[in-house]
């Protein structure tokens, strides 16, 4: 420790509050709920989407938050997002609270410590991979082992220099977050390019071009949702890989159903559109049953239908785009099948499709190249982000 530093455990340094449940006995009172939705990967709390809800006055009063406050997630996140974020509260006006999957932090002596100070150090703390080795998982909910995070042990010098060492991380992290601003944007653009091109190979016209029917040239099929108590993680006997909406291209929400002859089954060479929020994603090469959220797309005329021209035709404006068009009045984006047999899409001659998907390919090789530089530049951001926190509380900034 340095010269000067005091250390305490959060615990002593700090008041630890759980969070609201709405709760039914009157009075009630409309309050701001802070849930995890507005937590934000920089430790920002994000206020574009908080919940107004009406909560019993006793259970608000012993939980109303206060300027300076920090707020911590303590259940929920997901394999690429362990728990353990924290979210600064500097509103000075309204009625807030914080949700049951959270818990708030107030600095117990502002003489001693500033709650800035704290909120960079907790954000330290998560950014730093601290909070994801104090986690279960064990109900299928990430949890943050409370006692543990407690007992963290914050070191800090005197109040003036605390400040001084806030005000240089926050001038920092103004460059930081302009840098990595660019970075997204430029990654945005080369996907938003890659898409544009891809609407515009599919517009063009040439001699023995054809518009067809959906259905003439596919079989289509949306799944079957078995109950989900019947669900397990790890693959055994008996049992089969069932895909949901997030499981294209990804294995951290596997799981496992019996296998019945109620299920709808795909194969690797069939193609899986969601029809379901984010309708017209696609992906394939898999195998195992799919749920209701899925579309089962069969070609069943290789002879005039490329299988990779279909795969690049699915996320176009001629397939996702008009099914969009045809479920803009609903909440929620969703997909009729009867929608998607009466689409009618571009055919080629069959080497024409062919030479288009090389050309798709190609293209996707550069964008995928693009994408991997800015990625990178964001991966190196983070780490010149950790690299500076670690300067500040080991006394070095």
């Amino acid at each position: 420790m340095n010269r000067g530093w005091k250390a305490k455990t959060l615990e002593e340094a700090c008041q630890f509050s759980s969070g609201l449940w709405k709760g039914e006995n009157p009075p009630f009172v409309k309050v701001g709920v802070i849930r995890n939705t507005n937590f934000t990967k920089e430790g920002t709390l994000n206020d574009s989407d908080i919940a107004y809800l009406d909560v019993e006055v006793k259970k608000y009063e012993k939980r109303r938050l206060q300027f300076g406050d920090i707020i911590l997630e303590k259940s929920g996140g997901g394999p690429k997002q362990p728990v353990g974020r924290v979210a600064l509260f500097d509103m000075k006006e309204g009625d807030y609270s914080f949700s049951n999957f959270t818990a708030s932090i107030r600095v117990q002596d502002p003489d001693e410590l500033d709650f800035r100070f704290v909120h960079r150090f907790l954000h330290w703390t998560y950014v730093a991979g601290v909070t994801e080795r104090m986690q279960s998982n064990s109900t299928g909910i990430r949890n943050l082992d409370g006692e543990a995070y407690k007992a963290i042990e914050i070191s800090f010098p005197p109040l003036d220099e605390q400040k001084r060492i806030v005000a240089k991380l926050d001038e920092a992290f103004v460059g930081l977050a302009k840098a990595k601003e660019n970075a997204e944007k430029n990654l945005q653009n080369a996907r938003a390019l890659f898409e544009s091109h891809l609407d515009s190979v599919f517009t063009q016209r040439g001699p023995g071009w054809k518009m067809e029917k959906l259905d003439v040239l596919t079989e289509l099929a949306r799944g079957h949702n078995p109950p989900k108590s019947k669900f397990i993680r790890e693959q055994k006997p008996g049992y089969v890989r069932f895909y949901q909406i997030r499981d294209g291209g990804s294995d951290d929400y596997a799981c496992y159903v019996p296998d019945t002859p109620q299920l709808h089954k795909m194969k690797k060479d069939d193609i899986m559109m969601v029809a379901y929020r984010h309708v017209g994603r696609a992906f394939r090469g898999v195998e195992g049953a799919f749920n209701v959220a899925l579309c089962k797309i069969s070609n069943a005329r290789r002879d005039i239908l490329d299988d990779d021209y279909l795969f690049h035709l699915i996320p176009s404006q001629y397939v996702k785009g008009e099914l969009l068009k045809r479920s803009e009045r609903s909440l929620i984006p969703s997909m009729s099948i009867e929608h998607l047999r009466e689409l009618r899409i571009p055919l080629p001659p069959l080497r024409e499709q062919q030479h288009i998907v090389k050309l798709i390919n190609s293209l996707s090789k550069e964008t995928q190249r693009l994408a991997r530089i800015y990625e990178q530049k964001l991966e190196a951001l983070e780490s010149l982000k950790k690299s500076i926190l670690h300067e500040a509380f080991s006394g070095n900034l």
